[in-house]
């Protein structure tokens, strides 16, 4: 297994556009798209105007398309500029959010406006240093992965903190270690650079091209066949698209999801109060099956029962993982001991070798071994556990608003689903 560091990076180099985007620059457009004039945002700013003027000029090369129509009595947003303010908007509620709980947890002065501090100190690439700050607490190793010097990162550091207030950061000897304030901003500035990293494929979106990159949280049950399927699908048709799988437990790929290092998850849907904040989409209906080798003694079983089950060697999920929970609470219900596992994994591949190579049995869908039991090399055991049935879906950031990538990727794995056979709508 990766370490986490690796799994959930901050940013890579398929984001680095969104590296580059200055936030004082994004300030001045929205000001200017609400005043319609240079003039109205320069007052509302307390700047020159012709340094407004310059944060738009350099925000429109960056981006490569003008954002405004100039009038004689002002400037419009054009369909481009319509869709930076959307994200220039969810990045001024990511910072009004972060204010909030920074006053909550007594750090900061209720009064305190950090919009124009983030804005004045922080560019694309310091939002993604701090972040990576919190995940590495290692100065060095982040030094290294932006290219940067230390007394860079410090002094970037330093200015942030004076203008805060309060220590992001407590220096040990072994590295940093996040204050509860750095752990507020880390979080955000992670959802900010989402909205960033969104911009450039939302404008070659309007213009017909799909591009940019998805980070999908794969649980297992979709790692066989939905999610390959609609990827192959989407990635052949729009070659500009990228993307990566992340393979964690829920509650890492949650975690990923709130703060914006995952667009979303596929898998099977949790309990609301699991789901907090969290929008579910339920796709299709699953339960889990007993399943072994296609020679098993009980393949050819006329009746199984309970104490043949019990007198099997059992690989199983660990402890706690839904499938496992499942399986136990089915059991219970019955009024049996549930089966005691001589192997517990959560790697499918050491689960298909020992099914295929031994006598083993296991409880999980049927889906994650499709390939096995479509070729016979596997089967689903005549013992069906029906009242193991789950709700396998979509999950998003509640009020997220997903790149096109995304949002086309989600729309290719829902047509899998529609157009398979193999799966059972929801009730």
């Amino acid at each position: 297994m990766k370490p986490d560091h690796q799994r959930h990076k901050v940013i890579d180099r398929a984001h680095s556009g969104a590296l580059g985007i200055n936030l004082r620059h994004l300030r001045a457009f929205s000001a200017v798209a609400a005043a319609g004039s240079i003039a109205g945002a320069a007052d509302e700013l307390y700047r020159v105007a012709s340094g407004v003027t310059r944060s738009i000029s350099e925000l429109e090369s960056g981006l490569g398309r003008p954002l405004f129509d100039r009038r004689p009595r002002g400037m419009a947003l054009n369909s481009y500029g319509e869709l930076v303010l959307a994200r220039a908007h969810r990045i001024e509620r990511e910072f009004e959010d972060a204010r909030a709980r920074l006053v909550a947890r007594g750090g900061i002065g209720a009064s305190a406006d950090l919009h124009p501090l983030f804005t004045s100190i922080l560019n694309g690439r310091r939002l993604a240093v701090v972040a990576s700050l919190v995940e590495k607490r290692n100065m060095p190793a982040v030094a290294r992965e932006f290219g940067i010097t230390q007394p860079a990162i410090s002094s970037a550091l330093k200015d942030l903190e004076g203008g805060l207030g309060v220590a992001l950061f407590d220096r040990k000897t072994r590295g940093l270690s996040p204050t509860p304030a750095g752990e507020i901003v880390a979080f955000h500035f992670k959802r900010v650079l989402a909205e960033l990293r969104h911009i450039g494929p939302d404008i070659a979106a309007s213009e017909g091209t799909l591009q940019g990159s998805v980070n999908v949280g794969a649980l297992p049950l979709g790692r066989t066949q939905i999610l390959p399927l609609a990827i192959a699908s989407l990635v052949v048709r729009h070659a500009g698209l990228h993307v990566a799988t992340v393979e964690s437990p829920y509650d890492a790929l949650a975690a990923s999801l709130r703060s914006g290092d995952i667009d979303f998850i596929l898998g099977a849907l949790r309990s609301a109060d699991e789901a907090k904040d969290l929008q579910q989409e339920a796709l299709f209906e699953d339960r889990i099956s007993v399943i072994a080798r296609a020679g098993h003694p009980l393949a050819r079983a006329a009746r199984i029962d309970f104490d043949a089950l019990r007198q099997a060697r059992w690989a199983l999920s660990r402890h706690g993982s839904p499938s496992r929970e499942l399986l136990e609470r089915f059991f219970s219900e019955a009024r049996q001991a549930p089966p005691m596992p001589a192997v517990e994994t959560g790697d499918l591949a050491v689960l298909r070798g020992l099914l295929l190579e031994s006598d083993m049995l296991t409880a999980i869908s049927a889906h994650q071994l499709r390939y096995e039991i479509r070729d016979r090399s596997l089967v689903v055991l005549n013992f069906p556990l029906d009242r193991t049935r789950r709700e396998i879906g979509l999950t998003q950031r509640l009020g997220a608003f997903p790149s096109p990538g995304a949002r086309a990727l989600m729309q290719e794995i829902r047509a899998v689903v529609a157009r398979s056979p193999d799966f059972r709508a929801p009730r």
